[in-house]
């Protein structure tokens, strides 16, 4: 008889794996909304399927339906208390959920916040992530209600014992965010020489735009091109170039290589090429070269606020 039981089952099994498989899927192609409909269902007939539960919070998590997702992702806190990953998805989002409400609301959030990061930290010595999120918590929180540059510190040097890349821009964005640029720039160049992944690249350049340093930007981007060969660098050294009215040449010629190159993958619509053309041509008192790039810039996105703003301003030269 277990065996009759046993060939009956296995239809059901194979069908609940095959869910799963297209759910997950789904969530790879971002149609998150067809993926919480089908894992809803799912979840009627699994109602403890630690799989199902968890690509539901994602669902959910990723249309930042912040409750649904804190719900599913605290009832595997339940299920399977000593999974790291599980508390580390919880805490986050209650996270995202207290930044989405008033700051009296998140600070009676925040206590859960910590505490499901610090579990999953001390549950897995080795999670990464979690250790990522106690650097960022512990910097962004106010003093009065538990902030901490020496407890950041602390994770940032357990983030850097795992992995010295992910320890050395743990400290740059520490020092950052504590306005200090040059320290903040030593310990990005160390990422950049340890590990020199795109990341680390963009990380030094945005420190130098924030902290309006855009010569240093475009040395930083040209050599992140150098390494990775990336479209998408053009059209950021086009934008610095534009910003800040420096090397407009370079500028200019760097954004018509991104449209010749341009591809879905770049990220940047060209529509924000041509605007960036447009003000490299104001800059140099071009007008009509300047309003035949807002003209293309504002057809191909007309609902660009900015770039109707632009040509208002360059018809004015």
């Amino acid at each position: 008889m277990r065996y009759l039981i046993f060939f009956l089952l296995v239809p059901l099994l194979t069908f609940g794996q095959s869910s799963l498989a297209e759910a997950e899927q789904l969530l790879k192609e971002k149609k998150f909304a067809k993926a919480e409909q089908m894992l809803s269902e799912y979840i009627k007939t699994h109602k403890n399927d630690v799989q199902g539960l968890e690509l539901l919070g994602d669902a959910y998590g990723h249309q930042k339906k912040w409750d649904d997702a804190i719900t599913f992702y605290k009832k595997l806190t339940i299920l399977e208390p000593s999974n790291a990953n599980f508390h580390y998805k919880y805490g986050g989002a209650l996270g995202m959920k207290a930044l989405s409400v008033s700051k009296i609301k998140a600070l009676g959030i925040i206590g859960d916040v910590k505490a499901a990061f610090l579990k999953a930290a001390e549950l897995d010595a080795t999670h990464i992530d979690t250790r990522w999120a106690l650097v960022e918590l512990y910097m962004q929180l106010p003093g009065i209600v538990g902030g901490s540059k020496s407890k950041s510190f602390k994770y940032a040097n357990e983030l850097e014992a795992l992995s010295k890349v992910d320890g050395y821009l743990a400290k740059g964005y520490i020092y950052e965010y504590d306005d200090e640029p040059e320290k903040a720039e030593k310990y990005y160049k160390l990422a950049i020489n340890e590990g020199g992944s795109l990341t680390c690249f963009d990380k030094l350049t945005n420190l130098y735009e924030n902290s309006k340093q855009p010569e240093k930007a475009i040395s930083n981007l040209e050599a992140s091109g150098t390494k990775h060969q990336r479209n998408a660098m053009h059209y950021q050294i086009g934008k610095v170039c534009a910003e800040y009215n420096i090397q407009l040449d370079k500028g200019e010629k760097c954004l018509m290589v991104y449209i010749e190159n341009y591809s879905a993958k770049d990220g940047v619509p060209k529509a924000w090429a041509y605007y960036r053309l447009a003000q490299i041509q104001k800059h140099k008192k071009n007008k009509d070269e300047a309003l035949k790039w807002v003209d293309k810039a504002i057809s191909n996105l007309p609902k660009i606020k900015v770039f109707k703003e632009e040509k208002a301003d360059i018809e004015r030269l």
